[in-house]
C-alpha cells in the first residue's frame, strides 16, 4: 500500500465502511469502500493524489486509482485476488492502452471481469479516469 493513502474503517449499519478521506465521502454520504459479509463493494475511485492534484498521465491515474482500490480492499480483509470485476470509466477512451497497460500489471494473473467506458466527464475537471471494483473474500 502507498504510505500516502489512508484509510480507516467504521462500522455502520451492520456492515464495514472504509473510508480513504475523500472530500466527497461526506457530501455524497457514501464510503470508499463497503463490506458485508464475503462481499466488497469500491465505489468509483479517481486517480487523485495524497495533496488532492492529478497526474496529466492516465497511465499514472490509473496506477493511482488502483493503489486507493488495493489499500479499501486489504483494509476490510480482502486481497486483490478477491477482486472478481472492475469498471472503468475513462474521459478519452483512445488512451484505453495505457488504462489497459496499468490494469493489466496489476490484475494480469488475476483477470477479472472488466469493462472500460468512455464518459463525457467525471467529478473533478482534472481526473481522467474513475474506478469500482467488486471483490469476494472468503
Amino acid at each position: 500500500m502507498a504510505a500516502d493513502i489512508n484509510i480507516t474503517v467504521q462500522t455502520r449499519s451492520g456492515r464495514q465502511c472504509a473510508s480513504s478521506g475523500s472530500k466527497w465521502e461526506p457530501i455524497l454520504g457514501y464510503s470508499r469502500a463497503v463490506r458485508s459479509g464475503t462481499t466488497i463493494a469500491v465505489t468509483g475511485t479517481v486517480g487523485v493524489n495524497a495533496d488532492g492534484t492529478y497526474s496529466r498521465s492516465m497511465h499514472d491515474q490509473t496506477q493511482r486509482s488502483l493503489q486507493i482500490i488495493k489499500a479499501a480492499i486489504e483494509a476490510l480483509g480482502g486481497k486483490l485476488e478477491n477482486v472478481i470485476r472492475t469498471r472503468m470509466f475513462v474521459t478519452n477512451i483512445a488512451q484505453w492502452q495505457e488504462v489497459a497497460k496499468a490494469h493489466g500489471e496489476l490484475f494480469g494473473e488475476i483477470r477479472p471481469a472488466t469493462s472500460i467506458v468512455e464518459v463525457a466527464r467525471l467529478i473533478d475537471d482534472d481526473a481522467l479516469i474513475e474506478i469500482e471494483a467488486d471483490a469476494v473474500v472468503g
